[in-house]
């Protein structure tokens, strides 16, 4: 263990001790200095101060460190020592030298004449020397050694990656400091916009411009860029990742302010980038009156609240003011995980809402009226759902009874139980779906549209065909992939590039639309606040994404190269493997070309025909048949019809479907 390692291991004290110590002898070699820079340096005048004015060595550290006690210069951590310390140290050294003034001045006849110039020669050299050797162990203490000057900023290091920070703010000044005291990896370089900072020497590291990258690269020996640029807009950053993406460079970059602030980023936890960066949309802040319309207050209840989707939904109803969360999962695992994190929040902040966990299915629709009537549930956001295309594509019984009867169950039990708001969440792929996922799903905004029509609907499998008074509002917002939900494409390309590739991707031409998942969460929200009944609302996405060109983006952004006929020496390769069963190449949100705008420009409603409930019970009672008994082609073929007949391509009539 070498010495630096012994100090940093010290026990507190001790380090204290140290300190006030070194003072001392710093504060009298101060008093001595000044006396030598003021009378000259011959023996006379080296020794005269010892004999003639000793009094003053036992003054003024009796001054001095009563003050640097009571000003905090013994609780600052050398390691992070910075700009306000040197502060501290600048108010409390000129406090002392003012103290001794005086003392010197009160005891001027019994100590003889002592030269003005004195105090303020001692005030500059003990501000010099007791703010210095705090600098030089600071820098000492980081690992970079007693020489190592901030002047020398092409100097190299091996420690680690080398890093060039882009953007020479305060947060790109924190992330310098984070990665130097880490000392895994070393920041070399900033890049800023700045025109007036090119050149200029900032915590020790010259600033490159944006077209400076290439020298640079070749002065520095960068690897790495961080982006230290948490407030920009996507917008902007996706201007410079698309300019850094010539560079052989892995990018990554610091946490959002927001992450920071709410204490589950640390500044010295870097990420790989946000890859709603390389969509370049920034998001239209939410509305708080609709935000709060349906929830502030009320009870709230949300399915599949463990999901991708129902998580964040959870996260954005208790911040918006609910009185009571309601989360119905069937997966205990999943439910157990949000529940504990709100809990956690709840507990810490002593929130006035209650967390309700239940666990149950939807197609359970005894179970989820008993919670909706005992909580007396206000406002209903079914998430739940089997979303992934392939699963339900094989499995089409399953994917029917739940996304189908599910939502059926879930919308009954909320007529029955009152249920004033119901948003159902939908997707892109009910739009002229070629995947039993996607007509499942159109199935269920089917559902929901013919029972918002019905002032007193007779439910589907009731006894005695029972009619029931609606006062539920139903609602559905239909949007497309969320980036980082489970089944993405974006955690399994970045999985496939640290494991070497490929990436696989089904087609060269195959695009989606993506959205993050607070945004959509939030769309949602709003959404159905503005519901009337029956309303079927898209988001609006922006442009749609292709995915071979997002694949190439996050091989070059890790700082790799891509393996191709014209570069076979590449680091990754992307393989084309087709297009999965029930897949598209595009996705649309629209079925017609017939959508109006909106309070929230973000939000749009669609106008599609539907089916009567009355002509819809028939047709559902037939597949939960077909469903139960395994009879797959069947099953599929009517409920393809199905769909056609509710607008989902040129209308042929119900019946006939429904008896094929």
């Amino acid at each position: 263990m070498n010495l630096r390692d012994k100090a940093l291991q010290m026990p507190r004290h001790y380090k204290r001790g140290l300190q006030v110590t070194a003072d001392i002898f710093l504060i009298w070699l101060a008093i001595w200095l000044a006396f030598v820079v003021r009378l000259g340096s011959d023996f006379h005048h080296l020794v005269r101060p010892l004999s003639d004015h000793a009094w003053l060595f036992i003054t003024a550290p009796l001054i001095a460190i009563p003050i640097y006690i009571r000003m905090g210069l013994y609780r600052a951590v050398m390691r992070y020592f910075g700009s306000d310390a040197l502060l501290t140290i600048f108010k409390a050294t000129t406090l002392a030298a003012l103290l001794l003034a005086l003392a010197i001045y009160w005891r001027r006849e019994e100590t003889g004449l002592i030269p003005r110039s004195l105090v303020i020669n001692y005030w500059l050299i003990s501000l010099t020397l007791i703010g210095g050797l705090r600098l030089a162990l600071r820098q000492y203490l980081l690992g970079k050694g007693l020489i190592k000057l901030p002047l020398t900023p092409g100097a190299r290091d091996d420690t680690g990656p080398r890093i060039a920070i882009y953007g020479a703010g305060a947060a790109g000044n924190q992330a310098v400091a984070a990665l130097r005291m880490s000392r895994q990896m070393t920041p070399v370089a900033f890049i800023d916009d700045d025109p007036t900072l090119r050149g200029s020497i900032i915590s020790g590291l010259q600033v490159f411009g944006p077209t400076q990258i290439a020298r640079m690269i070749k002065e520095t020996g960068a690897n790495e860029i961080l982006l230290a640029l948490p407030s920009a807009p996507r917008s902007r950053r996706r201007e410079i990742l698309d300019a850094l993406a010539q560079y052989p460079l892995h990018v990554r970059s610091v946490p959002a302010f927001n992450d920071l602030a709410s204490g589950r980023i640390k500044v010295n936890d870097l990420q790989e980038v946000d890859i709603a960066d390389l969509l370049g949309r920034d998001p239209v802040p939410p509305r708080t009156e609709l935000m709060d319309r349906c929830i502030r207050g009320k009870c709230v209840m949300v399915t599949g609240a463990g999901g991708s989707i129902g998580s964040e939904l959870c996260r954005q109803i208790y911040a918006s003011g609910a009185t009571t969360l309601v989360m119905f999962e069937q997966c205990e695992f999943n439910l157990y995980r949000i529940h504990d994190e709100l809990e956690s929040q709840r507990a810490a902040n002593a929130a006035p809402i209650r967390l309700v966990p239940v666990l149950g299915s939807v197609r359970d629709q005894a179970t989820v009226q008993s919670a909706m009537e005992r909580w007396q549930v206000e406002t209903v956001y079914h998430a739940a759902a089997y979303k992934h295309v392939p699963i339900v594509e094989a499995n089409e019984s399953e994917g029917l009874l739940n996304n189908v009867f599910g939502t059926v169950a879930t919308a009954q039990a909320a007529i029955q139980a009152g249920v004033q708001h119901f948003v159902l969440i939908s997707t892109d792929k009910a739009v002229r779906p070629a995947n039993v996922m996607g007509a499942t799903k159109r199935l269920a905004e089917m559902v929901l549209q013919a029972l918002s029509k019905e002032s007193a609907p007779t439910l589907a499998g009731a006894t005695g065909a029972v009619a029931q008074l609606n006062k539920t509002r139903f609602s559905m917002v239909r949007f497309g992939n969320v980036l980082g939900s489970s089944g993405s494409v974006i955690p399994r390309f970045r999985r496939q590039i640290r494991n070497g590739g490929p990436i696989t991707v089904t087609h060269p031409a195959i695009t989606r639309y993506f959205m993050t998942i607070p945004e959509a969460a939030q769309l949602v929200i709003q959404a159905g606040a503005m519901a009337e009944g029956g309303d079927v609302f898209v988001l609006d996405m922006g442009e749609p994404v292709s995915i071979a060109d997002l694949a190439r983006r996050m091989v070059r952004l890790s700082g790799l190269t891509l393996r191709t006929e014209e570069n076979p020496g590449g680091d990754i390769a992307i393989e084309y493997i087709g297009l999965r069963p029930g897949e598209k190449l595009f996705e649309e949100l629209l079925i017609g070309a017939d959508a109006t705008a909106t309070l929230h420009p973000s939000i749009k409603r669609a106008h599609e025909e539907m089916l009567r409930w009355s002509a819809l019970v028939p047709l559902l009672l037939r597949l939960q048949e077909l469903a139960q008994q395994g009879k797959r082609d069947e099953l599929r073929q009517l409920l393809m019809s199905t769909i056609s007949a509710g607008g989902n391509a040129p209308a042929v009539p119900s019946e006939p479907a429904a008896r094929s």
